[in-house]
């Protein structure tokens, strides 16, 4: 039997997205255009109608005018409190394995929040699982991998394959969005490290994990700004009210809404192609040029194939997901 869906306040809301932003400050390293990226995402999903003022929540989480302890003591339900802790994971395992700091953070943040251990460790499975299949199927560390220019080449595969393939990456990357479980979108950043690795060798290039997050952040996608944009939309759309044991194949309400992974996906897939065609000589600023102006058009794409983007949805299952990311 489905869990019944947590119906939350603007109070509710506003704790579990503090917490989310203390979880994406929880290591203190974060980049200046990271954290820029963060700050703009939390100004515009306060732009919904309804919506917490997030810009100034990303004030207060920043000067520690409003803790993790108070974000936690808001949470009566054992659902948010859940909610809040898998979504801080996420974040955490935005950019790959945690640090020791952020470790620190989720076990302070399992004893704020209380939680049932037998839930709290499958969870921490599932999302280990990620992480673990994600650097499984490309490389963290290759040797003798070198980010420097190179002669341009002609993919090994014609143009229409590689295509088709950035395509099937952006409908799953957006079925993955409509998903109700929190850590369904755990895997979009994976995949899309496959999509560009797997343009790259198309190229004659083989890249470890390394020069890729190094490649999209370029692009001006942040990898723990996205994850926090995706979990934000769910959360604020719904989506996320549902506990993370709704059986897969029934989509939440927020399911009607656009999957913004798609167009990310999409862009960055293309950019990737042009940018090992032409032998990877695009600096930071025509990366991020070229990206935006792929973007607009690869949001207009997403609307055509919602349909598409839905039913894939209500097929995919918790096994299928793992398979992917592993390869």
């Amino acid at each position: 039997m489905d869990e019944e869906p947590i119906t939350m306040n603007h109070e509710q809301q506003r704790a579990i997205l503090a917490i989310s932003l203390h979880a994406a400050f929880a290591d203190g390293a974060k980049h200046d255009r990271e954290r820029e990226e963060i700050r703009r995402i939390a100004e515009s999903l306060g732009g919904a109608t309804g919506a917490p003022d997030l810009a100034r929540l990303y004030q207060d989480v920043l000067l520690k005018r409003f803790g993790v302890e108070e974000a936690a003591a808001a949470l009566t339900n054992a659902g948010e409190r859940q909610l809040a802790y898998e979504m801080a994971v996420c974040v955490c395992d935005a950019d790959g394995r945690q640090s020791e700091a952020e470790g620190r953070f989720l076990v302070n943040l399992k004893t704020l929040l209380q939680l049932d251990a037998g839930q709290v460790a499958a969870f921490e499975h599932t999302a280990d699982t990620i992480v673990a299949s994600s650097e499984a199927s490309v490389p963290a560390v290759l040797a003798g991998a070198a980010a420097a220019p190179v002669a341009a080449a002609q993919p090994q595969v014609s143009e229409a394959e590689l295509d088709k393939s950035i395509l099937n990456y952006s409908l799953l990357n957006g079925a993955l969005e409509l998903l109700p479980q929190s850590w369904a979108s755990m895997a979009i950043i994976p995949l899309q490290i496959k999509m560009v690795y797997g343009i790259g060798k198309a190229h004659g290039v083989k890249l470890d994990q390394g020069h890729i997050k190094e490649f999209i952040a370029a692009a001006g996608v942040g990898l723990t700004s996205q994850y926090l944009e995706q979990m934000g939309r769910k959360l604020l759309g719904g989506l996320l009210g549902k506990m993370a044991g709704k059986t897969f194949g029934q989509l939440g309400g927020a399911a009607t809404g656009m999957a913004f992974s798609f167009a990310t996906t999409y862009a960055l897939g293309q950019l990737a192609k042009r940018y090992y065609t032409g032998g990877r000589v695009m600096n930071t600023a025509l990366l991020r040029d070229t990206f935006q102006n792929l973007l607009e058009p690869a949001k207009q794409m997403q609307s055509h194939y919602l349909p598409q983007i839905q039913q894939k949805a209500a097929t995919l299952d918790a096994g299928q997901i793992m398979a992917l990311v592993r390869g």
